[in-house]
């Protein structure tokens, strides 16, 4: 097998590795420390919880609770906050969350395209509704709150704002859902805290419910950057494969917190601790069905007597997967950037990356630099690859010499063959393991690219608008074969398609023709490999063959 044989077959079966890595393995949890709650929002629950006044002092509305059919005819209002981060929208009827639009991301990279909505329009009941386990107060879900605020529309310019959803029941019962926006965070505190004025005790479960839609439209992105439901229980991340939620559909240990990620964002709901301090003793439970997947958080409450009040907190987070805005929180919402098997890897090279940018803004740039620093700290490795490579290459006449002479005894040809790597002192492997070596890297680095949220919309230069997206030098109408839309020249990934070929050329063998035309359809299949990868990848590895192609130039330069 000649070095460049080797070479190729080492990239493509990394690549083949790859595809399958995506499509068939389970990523395993990675663990790590438990959530750290917030001071405030341990603070304010105990002050809940203490509190036990009469409920004859928290009046509201009484009304039985509607009915599904009978809420066509209710007034209800929607109420919107506008903070600097985002516009969210919490509708009277259910006290759920309707809309939420990042007001620093939009849905696509063109100029007037709208911002990005975290609650989708298959979300009929929106997102963040809760209700009771045993249903002991009936219809909790669907019934309709009273908003203490005047108006339908507020916002939060700086500090925090805080609105009740306040519904009285014919038994007495008084629930509130108090939300506490905060004009510099995505996070949303919420208190859930019940009154009890009947005759009799209230014990029952929580269920806070965080939907996702996920069609099969969905399921195909979610092959190369995890979409679906996701939890942190027992101080490790568990993305749940929404095809093992028939054959598992709960999941009981030590929540941090659960949700629904998309691949740049996510929603998700981190409970407080409880009275004591202690455990919670809480589980998950999903269902799919009709392409809608709940994630439903499910908390035991305490028993509640009459003319008591018992409060539990929470605090609510929709928004962007960025490892700088989540790991700014005290809590573990940042062990939420997962980046799969080779999470321990991926992680310090997007910090590297981000570092980079933040002396160059430019992410492309970022890229390439990053792709030299790598270069360099494998140098070594590289060396000794192209010098084995080069060894290869003096004793291949005398490899092809032994098989024309034993092709019809494949004993003798092999036994020729090793007796002609000892005579030589050539190890045909020391080409091949340092490549192995770097595959990790690789993996990694494809993660991070594929996955990292500071390149969704970034641009780099000319065509190249956005590194989270592949590449394409003008648009057509109509539809390529193997190319997902939008169509177009996939320049840089024909650039990188070239400098395999180049790569190939640079060490041209006398080898089997047949062999040889196999080789020679390498480059082609590469391009079409990558033809659909984001821009970020395809850069990374155009400008790592540049790299090779030099350090192999100099090394035969150097050794011949």
């Amino acid at each position: 097998m000649d070095e460049q044989k080797r070479l190729l077959l080492a990239v493509v079966l990394s690549v083949v590795v790859l595809v399958g890595y995506q499509t068939f393995f389970v990523k395993p949890p990675v663990p790590n420390n438990l959530p750290q709650e917030v001071q405030n929002q341990n603070a304010d629950q105990q002050q809940v919880q203490k509190k036990s006044q009469n409920v004859s002092e928290y009046k509201a509305e009484s009304s039985v609770l509607p009915q599904k059919t009978e809420l066509q005819n209710k007034n209800y209002r929607t109420i919107s906050v506008s903070t600097p981060l985002y516009d969210i929208a919490i509708s009277e009827y259910g006290a759920a969350v309707r809309s939420f639009e990042l007001k620093d991301f939009k849905a696509t990279n063109k100029k007037d395209s709208p911002l990005k909505q975290l609650v989708p329009e298959q979300l009929v009941s929106g997102t963040l509704f809760f209700d009771l386990k045993d249903k002991s107060i009936p219809g909790l879900k669907d019934a309709i709150y009273k908003a203490n605020i005047d108006t339908s529309e507020t916002s939060v310019v700086k500090g925090e704002k805080t609105i009740e959803f306040i519904l009285g029941t014919s038994r007495g019962i008084v629930v509130k859902k108090i939300f506490t926006f905060k004009a510099d965070s995505y996070m949303i505190d919420c208190d859930i805290v019940f009154q009890n004025g009947s005759d009799m005790p209230l014990k029952d479960s929580l269920v806070i419910s965080t939907p996702g839609f996920f069609d099969e439209e969905t399921k195909k992105r979610s092959r190369f950057a995890f979409e679906g439901p996701v939890v942190f229980i027992n101080e490790e991340y568990t993305a749940i494969d929404p095809d093992d939620i028939e054959e598992k559909s709960t999941y009981d240990g030590e929540i941090g917190w659960s949700g629904y990620s998309e691949r740049y964002f996510m929603t998700a709901v981190m409970p407080g601790k409880n009275n004591a301090g202690g455990e919670i003793d809480a589980a998950i439970k999903l269902s799919f069905k009709n392409d809608i997947i709940t994630t439903d958080y499910i908390q035991k409450m305490d028993r509640l007597d009459p003319g008591q009040q018992g409060g539990y907190s929470f605090i609510f987070y929709m928004g962007p997967k960025s490892l700088k805005i989540l790991g700014s929180y005290d809590n573990s919402l940042k062990n939420a950037i997962n980046l799969g098997f080779f999470n321990v890897i991926a992680k310090p090279l997007l910090i590297t990356m981000n570092m980079i940018y933040s002396v160059i803004p430019n992410y492309g740039v970022a890229i390439i630099l990053l792709t030299i620093l790598i270069k360099l700290i494998f140098w070594p490795l590289g060396t000794k690859s192209y010098k084995s490579m080069n060894e290869m290459k003096k004793v291949q006449p005398l490899m092809m010499e032994i098989r024309e002479k034993y092709k019809n005894d494949k004993q003798k040809m092999n036994q020729e063959i090793m007796g002609l790597y000892k005579t030589y002192k050539v190890n045909p492997a020391s080409g091949c393991l340092p490549l192995l070596v770097q595959m990790p890297i690789f993996f990694a680095l494809y993660r991070m690219l594929y996955q990292a949220i500071e390149l969704r919309h970034a641009p780099f230069v000319g065509w190249i608008t956005d590194l989270s997206a592949p590449d394409r030098l003008f648009h057509f109408n109509f539809s390529i074969p193997m190319m997902q839309e939008p169509y177009g020249i996939p320049m840089l990934t024909l650039l990188m398609g070239a400098s395999f070929l180049l790569q190939q050329k640079m060490t041209p063998t006398a080898g089997d023709p047949m062999q040889a035309k196999m080789m020679m359809l390498m480059p082609i299949f590469m391009t079409v490999i990558f033809i659909n990868f984001p821009a970020g990848l395809v850069l990374y590895m155009f400008v790592n063959n540049i790299i090779s192609m030099g350090q192999q130039y100099y090394i035969q330069k150097k050794l011949s």
